[in-house]
């Protein structure tokens, strides 16, 4: 059964209905929605061995979170995630020398990416039910970590990603202990004309750190997307009370 159906918090709105895929076409539609993003929209360089699908070596090992249209049955949100025990390599492991994390840490850490959300779907509904499946698949599956990139793109220059790295390094700078470095680092070549904004970051992003999530050091330059990708973590005994009774659906 899935850790999403356990819960007492609904996992739907009237438009839409948040699962783990149970069949493969399920996944083939999560896929499907991550080419059309992550390929036509955002123009990046994928290397995937099937048409108009989004698939890499992970895919297999993943469970993937999606979000369905009611209306239309259209899966228009996903989310994959990588529970710990089931590989030794994670994604984040192409990006980040994560060899400086504690084993307590690796071993009770849920990895999660390749988060999209269909154009026309973009409203509050669908990313907070993303969001509140995500947590509800960390904390009912007794794990205690959420690791996973969080893209800014570059398109501006590196405007945005400057302002996320100072705010990283200030306000949510990760224990030196947790700190991973990037195997191609994306180094700011100019400075904030103001003080860092939360309004400036990327939706993914700024929920992480209205959780409590970490930033890890330094970014990695994702020449596929022209993305600054951070490594966040999140340690849910952390978590801020108020989120955690939301997402699992205890008393206010």
């Amino acid at each position: 059964m899935s850790v999403l159906t356990t819960s007492p918090v609904p996992a739907s709105t009237s438009s839409y209905v948040t699962s783990i895929a149970h069949t493969e076409e399920q996944v083939h539609a999560a896929q499907r929605l991550r080419y059309q993003v992550f390929g036509e929209e955002r123009g990046g360089k994928l290397s995937s061995p099937f048409a108009g699908r989004d698939v890499d070596e992970f895919d297999e090992l993943m469970d993937h979170l999606i979000v369905t249209d009611t209306a239309t049955g259209t899966v228009v949100g996903t989310y994959r995630l990588l529970p710990p025990g089931r590989s030794e390599r994670l994604y984040s492991d192409t990006e980040f020398d994560l060899r400086g994390l504690p084993e307590q840490v690796r071993s009770s850490m849920v990895e999660a990416g390749r988060a999209c959300v269909h154009p026309d779907h973009r409203s509050g509904a669908v990313i907070n039910l993303m969001w509140a499946g995500l947590a509800r698949y960390v904390l009912l599956s007794g794990h205690r970590y959420l690791a996973g990139c969080a893209s800014v793109p570059l398109a501006d220059g590196g405007q945005a990603a400057a302002n996320a790295w100072l705010l990283g390094t200030t306000r949510h700078a990760a224990p030196f202990d947790l700190r991973v470095h990037p195997l191609d680092p994306w180094i700011p070549t100019r400075t904030l004309d103001a003080e860092p904004s939360y309004a400036e970051l990327p939706p993914l992003l700024r929920g992480y750190l209205r959780v409590g999530a970490w930033m890890c050091g330094s970014p990695q330059h994702d020449r596929s997307f022209d993305d600054a990708d951070f490594f966040v973590l999140l340690d849910t005994e952390r978590m801020n009370d108020r989120y955690r009774r939301y997402f699992l659906g205890e008393a206010r």
